[in-house]
């Protein structure tokens, strides 16, 4: 068992749950803060607790309050997050910068994946993953997430590439980074709103246990990084490909005129895309987290079987 690092700041579920090696799942904060309206945020992490808990498993979401990391929040917290006007976007970069100014931050994939992998959790569940972003051949606009994903020891389930960026370029970069992309139940690599990308899955699995021995089969060979898998949004809840990307490119549009770039891109288009949706791509976003959220349960208990 790894020792959670002293700097974090553990619930008494989560702890407990480590100490005695049940599985357990991380969840990121930057959905609750930056991703969805109040109050479907807290309602929604709420509910994703509830199943990963039906799950077998303990939900740890993880963020920074009053400077201090945590693993594990209890509701108030998450009301927090949700409600407080001063929570920063925390990618790794931001981290120190916020726990010294005691600040509180909603943590990204890449922050989530590093606190998790410090409190000695193996499974993280969240939406979708960043990448390379469109026109990044100019912009260098590149997530944080794909080195995180080459280097921290964590299996991420996703429901693929946020679609409003280049799923191509950042398949290519995850290739170069030795990130093992695994499509659970598919060949096509989904689009997170969409099952379908046009880019066929790098790697296929049908089951948790499948997922599982490829985890602890990395790591026994000394091959550090992430497993990335990929879990397409259920078929009753997805928006075709086609339809969403009309509307993504009318929101890039806006993003470009407003000189809107950085950190500051992600939560104007996803916010934009629910306006021009009518509020569908909101649904569809709650309903791939509960989906990821069923198979990242899963998978804890079935790695902690394994390893």
């Amino acid at each position: 068992m790894t020792t959670p690092h002293p700097a974090l700041r553990l619930s008494t579920e989560v702890a407990q749950a480590l100490a005695a090696g049940r599985p357990v799942v991380a969840l990121e904060s930057t959905i609750i803060s930056h991703g969805m309206p109040y109050p479907r945020n807290v309602a929604m992490a709420v509910e994703v607790e509830q199943i990963i808990r039906d799950g077998g498993a303990t939900p740890a979401t993880i963020a920074v309050l009053d400077g201090v990391p945590r693993i594990g929040l209890d509701r108030d917290e998450l009301e927090t997050l949700a409600t407080h006007p001063d929570v920063a976007k925390v990618s790794l970069r931001d981290l120190p910068y916020v726990v010294a100014r005691k600040a509180h931050g909603a943590t990204t994939v890449a922050a989530t994946m590093r606190l998790a992998a410090l409190a000695g959790i193996r499974v993280f569940v969240t939406g979708g993953l960043g990448g390379v972003h469109r026109g990044a051949e100019t912009s260098f606009d590149i997530s944080a997430d794909l080195t995180e994903l080459g280097q921290t020891d964590v299996a991420v389930v996703s429901a693929g590439v946020k679609s409003i960026l280049d799923i191509g370029l950042t398949l290519e970069k995850l290739e170069t980074l030795g990130v093992p992309v695994v499509v659970h139940g598919s060949d096509e690599f989904p689009s997170f709103y969409s099952r379908s990308s046009g880019h066929a899955a790098p790697l296929r699995a049908d089951s948790a246990d499948e997922l599982a021995a490829m985890m602890q089969a990395k790591w026994d060979l000394g091959l550090h990084g992430a497993l990335a898998v990929a879990n397409p949004v259920p078929v009753e809840d997805e928006i075709p490909a086609d339809e969403i990307g009309v509307l993504i490119d009318r929101a890039l549009a806006e993003c470009d005129e407003r000189g809107i770039h950085g950190k500051d891109i992600t939560p104007f288009l996803l916010g934009r895309i629910v306006e021009l949706s009518q509020g569908r791509s909101l649904d569809t976003n709650i309903a791939l987290v509960r989906s990821n959220a069923r198979l990242g349960a899963a998978l804890a208990v079935a790695y902690q079987r394994v390893s």
